[in-house]
């Protein structure tokens, strides 16, 4: 299994990207994800998702876990850990995509 690190780099650059946005179905917020250190690789991921999927749905969530490797194990064993790989769960468990915005510089 490749590491996070490794899968990160075939993805597209997404340093243009300020914020990612979140959002249910109804337009209620779920969630934002800064292009900030720590949280780089979720932008990466989720701008990928949104590319290739046009939302988080089930299919792009099942995919976003892959992409996340070694942290999606992580993810399973420690809830809360990982909030953007929980959102992924989340799109799975319950069946509700989410909407994207992404908010470039």
């Amino acid at each position: 299994m490749d590491k996070f690190k490794d899968v990160l780099l075939d993805l597209d650059d997404a340093d243009d990207v300020l914020r990612i946005e979140l959002y249910y179905e109804d337009g209620e917020p779920a969630g934002v994800i800064h292009n900030k250190p720590g949280s780089t690789g979720s932008v990466k991921v989720f701008n990928h998702l949104y590319k290739t999927f046009g939302s988080i749905n089930t299919d792009a969530a099942v995919e976003g876990l892959s992409l996340y490797a070694e942290h999606t194990a992580d993810a399973e064993d420690n809830p809360g850990k990982h909030p953007n790989i929980d959102r992924l769960f989340d799109v799975i468990e319950d069946q509700e995509p989410l909407t994207v915005k992404i908010i470039t510089a």
